[in-house]
């Protein structure tokens, strides 16, 4: 199985995982003389099955991650890394943004009078770069997924 597959189970799990705690957390209680419109203990065997199969699936993915070259240098979890690290000094920069375009509006010349004490251009070409960077390391990542086979 390659790479990319396991991560697309993995978020298939995920996901099923959340449904099958929506469906019991629906039925765990039913009103005195009902029956519940499932059985829980079906769902909880499912539930116990999917989340078995998911800590397979992340064992697999990360051993996958950590053993195999992604580079001359890297491995597959270190470009990880760095990506999310690329995504969280984008975060950052978006949130400064976000925090100085915020326009006051005053209603007297007695009230305070607020200034920007950051360049908003220089912060937005740093986000656009950083965007930029995101895009092209997550294509080479998605595109080395394809390519790898899962270390079981």
């Amino acid at each position: 199985m390659k790479l990319a597959e396991a991560l697309v189970l993995r978020v298939d799990c995920q996901r099923r995982i959340s449904q099958l705690r929506e469906r019991l957390a629906r039925i765990v209680k039913v009103q005195e003389g009902d029956e519940p419109a499932e059985n829980p203990d079906l769902l909880l065997d499912e539930l116990n099955e999917t989340i078995n199969e998911l800590t397979g699936l992340i064992v697999s993915i990360n051993k996958t991650n950590s053993l195999t070259k992604f580079d001359e240098n890297r491995s597959i979890a270190d470009v990880l890394a760095e990506r999310d690290s690329i995504m969280q000094k984008r975060k950052m920069l978006d949130e400064i943004l976000e925090n100085a375009s915020i326009r006051q509006d005053r209603y007297s010349r007695s009230e305070v009078k607020y200034y920007r004490a950051v360049d908003i251009k220089k912060i937005q070409n740093q986000i656009d770069s950083l965007s930029k960077e995101y895009r092209e390391l997550d294509f080479k990542i998605q595109e080395k997924n394809w390519t790898v086979n899962v270390i079981e």
